[in-house]
Order: C-alpha cells, then structure tokens, then sequence
C-alpha cells in the first residue's frame, strides 16, 4: 500500500531544498548588511521594502525610505508611512509584484525602474484591487545601506 523505497529520494530532495533556502537567506542576509556588490545590496533593499509591503508592516515600509524620501505631490516619508498604513487597513491582504527592474548605480546613488502590479483585498481568491504601475525609484547608500529617497508611479491601465 505505501511505497517504502520511494521515502528515501524524497527526504533527500527535502533536505537538499531546505539547504538551498539557507543558503538564500545567507545570501540575502550578507547582501543587506553590507557584503556583495552595491547592485545586490540594492536589490536587497528592494526586497525587504516588498517584504514589508506584505506583511503589511508601515513602520518597515517608514524604515526603508531616506529621512527626506519625496515623492508624488510632494509626499514625505511619514506621509508614505501613513498612505501604507491606510492600505493596509482597507485590505487584509496586500501584494506586489515587481517585473524587470533596471539598475543604474553611480557611486551612492542609484535609479531602479520597473513595472509593479500591486493589489489588495479581504482574503478571497481574487483581489478587490489591483493596479500595474511605471516606478522610477532614486536611491542613496550610507554605511552600506540603501534607502530609498524618491519615488515616481504611473498607473498603467
């Protein structure tokens, strides 16, 4: 009835995954604190920026953005705090996408561009909202961190 010899392989393929995650969560974890290139130390930055998006964090959100962060009508960086954290009140569920980003890094300055599909709802199967978006965003590096200190969106349909 059960296929004994078939355990093996699997257990095996089991742990083998589970030793690819921590290597990816190494690497992830030496690109954010300051190991690797500036390009995967932004991407990084990027990541844990969508992380908090997610897990519907505004303080993380706050976090990842330079102290004078500006973006659409002069929006700041407790202003962005805030726009998140009325998102997240509307919809439990919270997601984004990120499609295709383009790096420009120059010393401690960096532009990054890409499609976002961003969307949100109550937990159902479809979303009540979702939204593809052009994003420039413009970054700055101190003491090996990344912080996002501008962003521009179009909506894209």
């Amino acid at each position: 009835m059960f296929a004994i010899g078939r355990t093996q392989p699997l257990r095996q393929a089991a742990r083998a995954a589970a030793r690819r995650g921590w290597l990816a969560a190494a690497l992830l974890a030496l690109a954010a604190c300051g190991g690797g290139s500036p390009e995967q130390r932004l991407r990084a930055s990027m990541t844990q920026l969508q992380d908090a998006i997610q897990a519907r964090d505004a303080k993380a959100v706050r976090a990842q953005l330079a102290e004078d962060f500006v973006g659409p009508q002069g929006l700041d960086r407790e202003g962005a705090r805030r726009l998140a954290a009325a998102s997240f009140l509307r919809y439990r569920d919270v997601w984004v996408r990120v499609a295709a980003p383009r790096f420009e890094v120059e010393g401690d300055r960096a532009t990054v561009e890409f499609e976002a599909a961003l969307g949100g709802g109550a937990g159902n199967a479809l979303p009540e909202a979702a939204q593809l978006y052009q994003v420039r965003t413009g970054w700055r590096e101190r003491d090996g961190e990344w912080r996002m200190i501008s962003a521009e969106w179009t909506p894209r349909l």
